[in-house]
């Protein structure tokens, strides 16, 4: 099938790309996603692991809750804990996550070939 390129399909691709960015932007969203899906995980477990301050890690997992990538639960246990888990829709990231999985792959050999 032949895509055609006009201008409101060039205008309606850049906005599908600026929505995705907007949801999974910045340094901390994709790892966090990619962490989780090895499942829940505890908050405090989140923040050893990806090595970030408790403040950007709960802003980033607020973000990521209210888009439903994210669910959060409150345990039952003293002290009080926090666990988060992936939802059902975070899955339709996957093929995002595995296709820049397989870039970054090939981009650090190719970086490590030329180093």
């Amino acid at each position: 099938m032949e895509q055609i390129h006009t201008e409101k399909a060039c205008k309606q691709a850049r906005l599908a790309i600026q929505d995705t960015l907007d949801v999974v932007g910045g340094k901390w969203k994709l790892v966090l996603i990619t962490i989780l899906r090895n499942g829940p995980k505890k908050f405090n477990e989140l923040s050893r692991e990806i090595g970030i301050s408790p403040r950007i890690l709960s802003k980033e997992l607020q973000e990521l809750e209210s888009h439903g990538l994210v669910s959060r639960t409150v345990c039952n246990t003293k002290p009080v804990t926090v666990e988060y888990a992936l939802t059902e829709y975070s899955e339709t990231l996957s093929e995002v996550v595995m296709s820049m999985h397989q870039w970054g792959v090939k981009h650090r050999q190719r970086v490590m070939e030329l180093a």
